[in-house]
């Protein structure tokens, strides 16, 4: 189980990148949805791991292979960040927006924390 310090750097990277990937990816500057995908890639993780502490299971096993080592906490962040990345986004400052550009900014959030768990912690 990784360190309480662990997980704040990994949820702070997870939002980081978030932002910044719906920054580029989408030239989207308007800071609600800038903050919107951050907040999403920064609870999903969060929310995840509270959920794993609390039962005590062991999914910090990864898959075999050097290049994508998934393991099922990894998923749980990825998949928690994306749905949470589509109910921000979608009832905040994308509501107006076409659903493919909700689903693709959350699909940018749940990546984004995916990535950080994956590989930076």
């Amino acid at each position: 189980m990784p360190s309480w310090g662990a997980v704040t750097w990994g949820v702070i990277a997870s939002a980081v990148l978030a932002a910044v990937a719906t920054r580029f990816l989408f030239r989207e500057r308007r800071p609600s949805v800038l903050a919107a995908a951050a907040a999403a890639a920064l609870l999903g993780p969060l929310l995840w791991d509270l959920i794993l502490r609390h039962t005590g299971v062991d999914f910090f096993v990864d898959a075999p292979g050097l290049v994508f080592p998934i393991s099922l906490e990894d998923t749980g962040s990825g998949l928690f960040a994306t749905a949470i990345g589509a109910l921000l986004l979608g009832l905040g400052p994308l509501r107006a927006a076409s659903g493919r550009r909700v689903a693709l900014g959350a699909l940018v959030c749940g990546a984004g924390a995916l990535l950080v768990d994956i590989y930076l912690y």
